[in-house]
């Protein structure tokens, strides 16, 4: 009968040790996505060739559809940003007025706190650029953090009525974290509307304004270019779009004395588009931000 080699025994000793950690680890894992982050996380692998070859020059995709009472915009994006400071930047109120401010059609913006403590940014918006602050309408939104964790965020304003018919708007942030430099963005912006407002705005969309277009392709037109989608989507996708890239453009410049750079940012980045979002040029639009801050008290930089 063969003898097998004695083992010494501080060395069994520390093999068995380590054989047991290992047993008990083994069935364990890292710990769960909330039900949010996985759905997130699901979207960006469900976009991933989207996301790497498309028209728009960089890792976005942007999507709309008419609800059953109004109108939704989605746009996702992966950015050159870690969550940890998109959630330093954005985990909180103070600075969404200077983020959504970038807008054109934004004219003032005032935080306040509102029923139950809750944080309230009123934000005043023209129909037109070139329309006076006092033809503005003020839409009352209840900020608030819906989740936060080192792997997702997700913050939301919402508003119950809006002007002239609308209602229900909501605007929502997620981010999620890719690795340690990237994360996967998902802004989305709707709001409901009635049956006057929507008619109304068709037949903008059909005369005035039916030079206007959104970003969804649907065809080629007779000259083989893109054809893009128009009406209420193309409506809803340009307002998603330019909201995020105000998002893009605070990120890119968050200090408080940032506020000239972040413009010429927003700018710069909504003229990559001027089919759907050329507006004005840049003296004018800066001009005009530049009067909202000296008329609110805000010192230029």
């Amino acid at each position: 009968m063969s003898s097998s080699p004695h083992l010494p025994v501080p060395w069994l000793r520390s093999l068995t040790g380590a054989l047991l950690i290992a047993a008990s680890t083994a069935g364990l894992a890292a710990p769960p996505e909330a039900p949010a982050a996985q759905t997130l996380r699901a979207t960006h692998q469900r976009l991933s060739d989207k996301l790497d070859h498309n028209s728009f020059g960089r890792p976005v995709q942007i999507d709309s559809v008419e609800t059953a009472d109004g109108l939704q915009g989605d746009v996702y994006a992966v950015v050159d940003h870690p969550l940890s400071e998109i959630s330093g930047t954005l985990k909180g109120s103070a600075h969404w007025c200077d983020v959504l401010n970038l807008h054109i059609n934004n004219r003032r913006c005032t935080v306040a706190s509102g029923p139950q403590g809750r944080d309230m940014l009123t934000l005043y918006v023209v129909r037109r650029y070139d329309k006076p602050i006092d033809q503005a309408f003020e839409l009352p939104f209840v900020y608030r953090v819906v989740s936060a964790s080192p792997e997702h965020l997700s913050v939301e304003l919402t508003a119950e009525s809006g002007p002239l018919g609308t209602s229900n708007y909501r605007v929502r942030l997620e981010a999620l974290a890719l690795d340690e430099h990237k994360s996967f963005l998902h802004f989305s912006y709707s709001y409901d509307h009635n049956a006057m407002v929507r008619l109304g705005t068709m037949a903008y969309l059909a005369t005035f304004g039916s030079d206007k277009v959104g970003f969804t392709v649907v065809g080629k037109t007779p000259e083989g270019q893109p054809d893009y989608i128009r009406g209420l989507r193309g409506l809803v996708e340009r307002n998603a779009m330019r909201y995020f890239l105000t998002l893009d453009a605070y990120l890119a410049a968050p200090g408080t004395d940032q506020a000239d750079r972040r413009q010429r940012r927003w700018f710069a980045a909504a003229e990559q588009y001027p089919r759907q979002l050329h507006e004005v040029d840049l003296d004018t639009y800066l001009a005009l931000k530049r009067e909202d801050r000296q008329r609110d008290g805000v010192a230029t930089r």
